[in-house]
């Protein structure tokens, strides 16, 4: 008796403190504001626009200009700002006029409004344009990679992807040359591998660049799992690190890898296969998407529903649109309207919101 006790209090301190701890962005009429857990109004809909909060605070819009608010929706930095980006490594990227700058949370200019362009920082680096080229600076302002490049990625396992003169390369940190341009197209490293396309055709190199995969495929995903969906001729199929066929090229469109399984399209409709690339739910969903917290929302007809990793209808087909389950719960839209369900299909928050996103812990 006791234990059931101790465990009920204990799945009712975890609800309050999830409660506490996240928000999510929703339009009530024309209006953004913030909402709880339970559907109750933290902050009250009452900005033009909102962004998720992102350490501690939210890009708002008020009177066509960005300010940031705190979790209880007052004002850290008032609105004056023509746009606004999240935090991250304690900097915000905010317009000022024409010009990029970043702001701290007191909303100090810590780097002047400059940059024609800008990203968030990433690794103690932000990628801005500057004179129509793209460069690297630190969170002084001072630039540790000259702007010279049409395009740059962000750093990922010590190395970025940039495009010079039509082609792309790598370059480390300081700005040096690791992998000489030469390819049309890119993608970023996961695992020391990254997708790289010549010739038209797409492979996988080594954070050397040297190929692991020579380019064969007319399209490709990333890697999840150890395998990776690759198209050949107009059919997808997947393939290992060595580049070898798992599942034979047989698929009209396909999802990467997620929990053991992938979700394939086959004719007009999609199912799910193992990594034998077995049928484990056949086809027969107008749509999908991948496994999340074990249910996968699948399409039947005009509505959504969830399916089990058996292809078991947990919550029958019923939605306009659906999102993934993500701590036991997501977002679901019926009557145009968003509300939340649990992954028993009962609403933990009716259908309310004409807009409204996933919730997000609140740092």
């Amino acid at each position: 008796m006791k234990k059931i006790t101790f465990l009920l209090i204990g799945l009712l301190f975890s609800s309050y403190c999830f409660s506490q701890d996240y928000l999510a962005r929703a339009r009530k009429d024309k209006e953004w504001g913030y909402i709880d857990t339970y559907g109750k109004w933290v902050v009250n809909p009452q900005f033009e626009h909102a962004k998720d909060f992102n350490e501690g605070l939210a890009a708002v819009r008020k009177a066509g200009e960005w300010g940031f608010v705190d979790k209880k929706g007052s004002f850290v930095v008032n609105p004056q700002f023509q746009d606004a980006g999240d935090f991250q490594m304690g900097l915000a990227a905010v317009k000022k006029g024409k010009e990029w700058g970043y702001i701290d949370k007191t909303g100090k200019w810590v780097v002047n409004p400059q940059f024609e362009d800008v990203h968030e920082f990433n690794n103690g680096l932000a990628r801005v344009r500057k004179g129509g080229e793209w460069g690297f600076i630190d969170q002084n302002g001072s630039f540790v990679i000259n702007p010279q490049f049409q395009k740059v990625s962000i750093f990922s396992e010590g190395l970025a992807a940039v495009l010079k003169a039509k082609e792309w390369g790598y370059i480390d940190d300081k700005g040096g040359w690791v992998i000489n341009p030469q390819f049309e197209k890119t993608g970023d490293f996961i695992n020391g591998l990254a997708k790289v396309r010549k010739g038209g055709e797409w492979g996988f190199i080594d954070l050397n660049g040297t190929y692991v995969i020579n380019p064969q495929f007319a399209d490709t995903h990333y890697f999840t799992e150890d395998l990776v969906a690759v198209k050949k001729g107009k059919e997808w199929g997947f393939i290992d690190k060595k580049g070898s066929f798992v599942i034979n090229p047989q698929f009209y469109d396909v999802k990467s890898f997620e929990n053991g399984l992938a979700a394939v399209k086959k004719g007009k409709e999609w199912g799910f296969v193992d990594k034998n690339g077995s049928f484990v739910i056949n086809p027969q969903f107008y749509n999908v998407r991948s496994f999340s917290n074990g249910l996968a929302a699948v399409r039947k007809g005009k509505e959504w529903g969830f399916v089990d990793e058996n292809g078991k209808w947990v919550i029958n087909p019923q939605f306009e649109n659906v999102r993934d389950f993500n701590k036991g719960r997501t977002m679901v839209r019926k009557g145009g309207e968003w509300g939340w369900i649990d992954k028993s299909g009962t609403y933990i928050i009716n259908p309310q919101f004409p807009n409204a996103f996933q919730f997000v812990k609140v740092d």
